[in-house]
């Protein structure tokens, strides 16, 4: 018997109990399903992760002040304002492995730009900042020195603010008013998209920090020039953490704190937060890929048992082929033939089950998912395998039979 052959046969006695066939591929089914749409969530998680390290910058980290005691109480990170400017530039000179270093301050404006009005988060910075951020322009230009020295009534805007305040016209040259005082638009940050916390993080404006402070916000106004924020860049290749202790040993000097006095600012490694969520994310991933590959296995466990009640079924039939001249290894490829056709029919409808409920996840939960041809692959040729693991000992039993008991059999 040729393979061909033992095909045609496999599938017309699958085909003749179609319904224990189909009841028996279920396990199958629900496992490849699970695998495909579980991969896929897991992938989209990761995706979603490197996409918010990608948005926060490479080799970043964030100088933000600390907490401070008041009345006996302790007050939040935050608190205790006193960061400068200085403390950015001597970050920026006297630590070798940073790059660059960005002060910045932050406030909540009201726009208004003929009929149209938009609230946002306006920060006050410097050039560097889009550098320290990874953060391009998609039209336009940074501000220039002289426009940072002279408190220069310019701004550069967050996609989310440009299409909200022009829709889809060019937002470059525009005059937009804050506060009341009118602000060309010089430039149009690149989209950065959502944040680890879900933020919009084009729904944002730039000014220069010297704008900032003598034009929108006369509080921070002064000689202590005091900033919200610093974000350091590290010279690619060098150590994070090495970077960070250099910068709090260099900190603590300028702020003259005394020896196991307790910092009055942080510093943060936002990305090494996101690596962990990372994490986090593959492992819950291979966790529950786990428990789909368990209903592979219980589907493979049925598959054997429909085999073994097959083999019991059709004794004669084997056999009378038998008699006529089947060896035992043309029984052994049939009934193997029989299991695989079995999983394979079952993964390739779990695998266009598993691709409708990705879709159904990211349509109405609205995660991001990311479906792959080597998911798809990896799900079938696990089924097949299935099929010849758990179905080559009823095959093999079957193979065995001798002629003269098998024909004795009622």
């Amino acid at each position: 018997m040729n393979t061909f052959t033992a095909f045609r046969s496999a599938w017309r006695s699958l085909t003749t109990n179609l319904m224990r066939s189909i009841l028996t591929m279920l396990g199958i089914i629900i496992g490849v399903a699970a695998v495909i749409t579980t991969i896929a969530i897991g992938n989209g998680a990761q995706q979603s992760v490197a996409e918010q390290i990608k948005g926060l910058g490479t080799n970043l980290l964030m100088v933000v002040p600390g907490s401070v005691n008041a009345s006996g109480q302790r007050l939040g990170a935050g608190s205790n304002q006193r960061l400068t400017e200085g403390d950015a530039a001597a970050i920026a000179a006297e630590v070798p492995e940073v790059f660059i270093a960005a002060p910045s301050v932050t406030g909540t404006f009201q726009l208004v730009s003929g009929n149209a009005n938009w609230s946002t988060r306006g920060v006050g910075t410097t050039a560097e900042y889009l550098v320290a951020r990874d953060w391009p322009l998609a039209a336009g230009r940074a501000f220039d020195a002289s426009e940072l020295a002279g408190s220069a009534k310019v701004v550069l805007l967050g996609q989310t603010v440009a299409r909200e305040l022009f829709g889809e016209e060019d937002a470059i040259d525009r005059v937009i008013r804050i506060k009341g005082i009118p602000h060309t638009v010089i430039g149009l940050l690149a989209r950065k998209g959502q944040n680890a916390q879900g933020e919009d993080q084009d729904d944002t404006l730039l000014v220069p920090i010297s704008t900032f402070r003598n034009r929108l916000s006369g509080w921070l106004a002064g000689p202590l020039k005091r900033v919200y924020a610093i974000s350091v860049k590290v010279h690619e290749g060098d150590s994070l953490s090495d970077a960070e202790d250099s910068i709090r040993a260099l900190l603590r000097q300028r702020h003259r704190l005394a020896p196991g006095q307790e910092d009055d600012f942080n510093v943060r490694k936002l990305t090494e937060v996101l690596q962990a969520k990372e994490e986090s994310s593959r492992i819950m991933t291979l966790l529950l890929s786990a428990v789909a590959g368990v209903s592979l296995v219980v589907g493979g466990i049925g598959i054997m048992n429909i085999m073994l009640v097959s083999v019991t079924e059709r004794t004669r039939e084997i056999g009378l082929r038998m008699a006529v001249g089947a060896r035992g290894r043309d029984i052994l490829l049939q009934f193997l033939i029989e299991a695989v056709t079995l999983s394979l029919c079952g993964g390739a409808i779990g695998v266009a089950l598993g691709a409708a409920a990705t879709w159904g996840v990211a349509s109405f939960a609205g995660w991001q998912v990311s479906l792959s041809a080597g998911s798809f692959a990896l799900a079938v040729c696990f089924s097949a395998a299935v099929g010849v693991f758990f179905g080559y000992y009823p095959a093999q039993r079957a193979s065995q039979l001798l002629p003269i008991d098998a024909l004795r059999h009622e």
